[in-house]
């Protein structure tokens, strides 16, 4: 599926594209303090994971989310509000970009000079346009930032007017609006570093969202846009090859956590299609992956993978993870790839402790 041209071939050939989509949980893991220590080492583990894509021949485009990480600059700007002025949502997912680039960027130039990869990384700030009108504005329903208990969460919504909502019994959240993003305001200045052989980091918390004025001028919104909706919008904008979600499990299933659950290796955007309309990908987990990746196929894309950092390698090589495709008839098994790498690359990969 992803072979390269004949060696005939007289057309120069560009590098294929693979758009890659992770959560902020991969920096800031649940389980973990979230120190700057800690957020480092994330950084490092993810990094080492996307060198799978690099040994594959794909130029790569990193966009992250930022629940966590916007959620507790909220929560910082609220708690020194009696010193400084408070900082509008549109301003802390900024801030996320800039801070959150700045780790997996570090990361990934440490990464790439270890394993001796000859490219350049580049974190690119990114603004996205919003339909102002978008029905997400009178129904905020992005969970962002930690858990509270119900007490707590209770004094929240009455000392900030915060809205929160019970997370899948992990206890409670405050929900902001998640428009739906329409256009990338910054894409030109990404397809041009990717055309100059950078790894870019783009579209960081979905982008900050933006709304067009009728003078034309721009201006930010309260608001989350969802990551994985931003990854597909560039992956279709730049003619991707491949569109990658990383997440926490290894791969989609159906009756999740159950002792019906059906994990799903290969499949096409019909099948998968049918199971997000029967419910089996909730709005709250896999639903919004499931919708980019259909969104992604629906527009030409070739193929989706749904999988976890560590099972990247293998899901390349079709021995993991979950790969979508748009047809039935093109689920044709692809060039094996080896599933460890040599022993100077590997010598050379991050330590995932």
């Amino acid at each position: 599926m992803f072979d390269e041209a004949p060696e005939d071939s007289l057309e120069p050939t560009q590098p294929r594209l693979a758009v890659v989509a992770m959560g902020g949980n991969a920096l800031l893991p649940s389980n973990e303090l979230g120190t700057p220590a800690d957020q480092v080492q994330a950084a490092r583990r993810i990094s080492g994971s996307l060198l799978a894509l690099l040994r594959d021949g794909f130029r790569v485009l990193v966009v992250h989310g930022n629940g966590p990480q916007v959620g507790r600059e909220l929560l910082r700007s609220e708690e020194a509000a009696n010193k400084v002025p408070p900082r509008a949502l549109q301003n802390c997912v900024a801030s996320t970009q800039g801070t959150m680039g700045f780790l997996l960027s570090q990361a990934l130039r440490n990464t790439l000079a270890e394993a001796q990869f000859d490219l350049l990384v580049s974190n690119l700030n990114t603004q996205v346009l919003v339909n102002p009108q978008d029905p997400a504005f009178e129904n905020p329903t992005k969970p962002i930032g930690p858990s509270y208990s119900a007490w707590r969460a209770r004094e929240l919504m009455k000392a900030h007017g915060w809205e929160m909502v019970e997370d899948s019994g992990r206890g409670w959240r405050q929900v902001v609006p998640s428009p739906k993003p329409v256009d990338i305001l910054d894409l030109h200045g990404v397809e041009a570093l990717l055309e100059a052989n950078h790894i870019v980091i783009a579209g960081g918390g979905g982008g900050v969202p933006m709304v067009l004025g009728r003078s034309g001028e721009v201006t930010g919104i309260s608001g989350v846009v969802d990551k994985d909706l931003t990854a597909a919008l560039f992956a279709n904008h730049l003619g991707a090859d491949l569109l990658v979600f990383l997440t926490a499990v290894d791969q989609i299933s159906t009756h999740f956590g159950t002792s019906k659950q059906h994990d799903i290796g290969k499949s096409h955007r019909g099948e998968i299609r049918t199971l997000l309309d029967d419910g089996h990908f909730p709005a709250g987990s896999m639903g919004p992956k499931v919708e980019a990746a259909l969104e992604f196929l629906d527009d030409g894309g070739a193929a989706v993978i749904v999988t976890s950092a560590k099972k990247l390698s293998a899901a390349l090589a079709d021995r993991g993870g979950t790969r979508i495709t748009r047809e039935p008839g093109e689920l044709t098994a692809r060039r094996q790839l080896a599933l460890f790498p040599n022993k100077v690359e590997e010598a050379a990969e991050p330590s995932s402790t």
